[in-house]
């Protein structure tokens, strides 16, 4: 019979704990302890969880599921952790825990400092790519959803411990580089960088706006799909930047100031942050080396005046092209130039995995630079490389979204209108300044935007829908920051009330459920840190979006239910608010893990 310490469970995820119960059962019964394993039910009607070992125990041991599922329950019986445990045809092991042991578990978690979850990741470095922004354009609604996915990956993966590095990939190398200087030499010939001379200094302020720069590349992008001449100009131009040619280093280097500058004031307003602001020219020096290794190593060889690279392998289903190193003209590709982003990344930080966040388009490419760098050595066999695939943003008539006018929406006109809805919003019920309108309208703003997007598969397409993104009910990010504000209003009224500092308060501590509707909410707490590994094992933070919606579902639901601040046992009351305290604490968790913040009232 096993008793409950207060501490023993403190770091365990609840199946654990469950299993751990039933594994010296199976084991005094003659079986594998391994058939132990115990899931969540998917009848809730019938049990809070289950154990189906004993189904696959019947072929190793040749014996009845039942009959051995039969034998494993009579060894629990009597167990406290269990207030009910079945064998049931054809053989399976239903459970219900025992109301004062998940009140155990629970205070547990109330006294980990991560609320039970375990820092797994301690001494392990991940790189994860997730801006690859141009510079010299705005950011726009395609560069949301890396952005956001990214920062919420990289969120977690701190949390549990692992040394995270975002990096923002910049794209700053390419023809975009040339079109730009030579535009700017049609506008402004009279600046010092067309005059021939070669100087050791330039002028420290840059000769254009961030407005002005963004409306020369279009411009010049258009200018050379009409005009040869511009376009070989602009080549030309590129490859005296790429070659050190100083006065056009000097115009590059204004470039990227002005447009970090506006980059990361636009990412800042999405919440969303970077450790390195690297780009593609940082891996230029290492491409000589790289592609004179390749033809050293017998790797690379020239196919149709191209350098390429096989990556086919005996267990693909279709044959895949080779990787193009160097173009017949001489010209280095992306492919190159993340090889080389991976040379630099070893040598700077080694890290032993990476997380790259792109659109599905770019799945090819990623394999192709994936198998180059483990056939090549630049990377160890075991160091785990991950292309998480993203679909795309629709509008409403499933289409790639759009403006009304047909164009391309900048994100901080996106950011904006949500803004404004909600905003209109709030101020239909107004109970508030304007001001404070405005700025509770920007936090909600920013979680209907993440949670829309994060809620969905990452890999899937989904609709930019307004109206439900921005509603107050539903699976919604407003929806989850009304319970966390409702918390937080009880609470409020809880201490107003009694004058018990809930921060200091030693009394008390959360009791055996009292009712269906609390131990619901109690069950799924006990979700949390088995949600929180999963979804950064597989990098997939739909699953936090989906657990805290649940999560607040039952809370509203226990919430409707019980009337908290007028319950007349102290004791009792002093549960319901450890108990919602708790659930608070586990929603912000998981809100700040997805990117995101809860005002103060709404």
């Amino acid at each position: 019979m096993t008793t409950i310490e207060k501490g023993d469970i403190t770091v365990k995820k609840i199946l654990d704990c469950i299993a751990a119960e039933l594994a010296p059962c199976f084991e005094a019964c003659g079986y594998d302890r391994a058939y132990a394993k115990v899931t969540l039910s998917n009848r809730p009607d019938l049990c809070e969880y289950q154990c189906n070992g004993a189904m696959a125990a019947a072929k190793a041991y040749k014996k009845k599921p039942i009959d051995i599922a039969g034998e494993v329950v009579e060894k629990l019986s009597g167990n406290p952790v269990f207030s009910e445990i079945s064998a049931v045809m054809p053989g399976f092991i239903n459970i219900r825990l025992d109301d004062g042991y998940l009140a155990e578990y629970l205070r547990g978690m109330e006294a980990e400092k991560k609320l039970g979850v375990e820092e797994t990741g301690a001494g392990q470095t991940i790189v994860v790519d997730y801006g690859g922004a141009n510079v010299a354009k705005p950011l726009h609604v395609g560069h949301l959803r890396s952005a956001i996915i990214g920062e919420s990956i990289k969120r977690i993966g701190r949390f549990l411990g692992y040394n995270m590095v975002g990096d923002v990939h910049l794209g700053d190398w390419g023809l975009q580089m040339g079109l730009i200087i030579e535009e700017l030499r049609d506008r402004k010939p009279e600046l010092p960088y067309f005059d021939g001379t070669v100087r050791d200094t330039y002028p420290e302020e840059a000769p254009f706006t961030i407005g002005e720069l963004e409306d020369i590349y279009p411009a010049a992008s258009k200018k050379s799909k009409e005009d040869e001449a511009f376009k070989n100009r602009a080549q030309e131009a590129t490859f005296k930047l790429q070659s050190g040619y100083a006065p056009f280093r000097a115009i590059w280097k204004h470039i990227m100031d002005v447009s970090l500058a506006d980059l990361k004031k636009n990412y800042g307003n999405l919440g969303v942050t970077f450790d390195l602001w690297k780009g593609e020219s940082d891996a230029q020096p290492y491409i000589p080396g790289l592609i004179q290794d390749l033809q050293d190593k017998g790797l690379a060889y020239e196919s149709e005046g191209a350098l390429v690279v096989d990556i086919g392998e005996e267990t693909d289903s279709k044959e895949l092209p080779p990787c193009i190193i160097r173009k017949s003209d001489g010209a280095a590709l992306y492919a190159t130039s993340d090889l080389g982003t991976i040379i630099e990344r070893e040598k700077e930080l080694s890290p032993s995995k990476y997380i790259y966040i792109t659109d599905k388009r770019q799945e090819l490419h990623f394999i192709q630079v994936f198998r180059v760098a483990k056939k090549a050595g630049y990377v160890k066999a075991d160091t785990d490389m991950v292309h998480l695939m993203f679909g795309t943003m629709n509008g409403k008539d499933g289409k790639p979204f759009k403006t009304r006018e047909g164009g391309i929406m900048r994100l901080e006109d996106l950011i904006a209108e949500i803004n404004e809805a909600v905003y209109a919003r709030i101020m239909e019920n107004r109970t508030v300044s304007e001001e404070e309108a405005k700025k509770t309208a920007g936090v909600i703003g920013l979680a209907a935007l993440k949670y829309g997007d994060l809620s969905n598969q990452a890999s899937k397409d989904y609709i930019f829908d307004m109206e439900r993104f921005i509603s107050f009910e539903g699976n919604t990010g407003p929806y989850i920051l009304y319970t966390i504000v409702r918390i937080k209003s009880i609470l409020s009224k809880y201490q107003e009330m009694t004058g018990k500092s809930l921060e200091d308060e030693k009394e008390g501590e959360i009791l055996p459920a009292s009712s269906d509707g609390e131990k619901a909410l109690m069950l799924q707490l006990t979700k949390y840190n088995e949600v929180i590994e999963a979804c950064f094992g597989e990098t997939a933070p739909h699953k936090i979006c989906q657990f805290i919606y649940e999560l607040s579902d039952v809370f509203n639901k226990f919430y409707n239910s019980v009337m908290i601040l007028k319950e007349e046992d102290a004791r009792r009351q002093g549960s319901y608010i450890r108990l919602i305290s708790l659930t608070k604490k586990v929603l912000e968790t998981c809100i700040d893990l997805l990117g995101f913040e809860a005002p103060e009232r709404m």
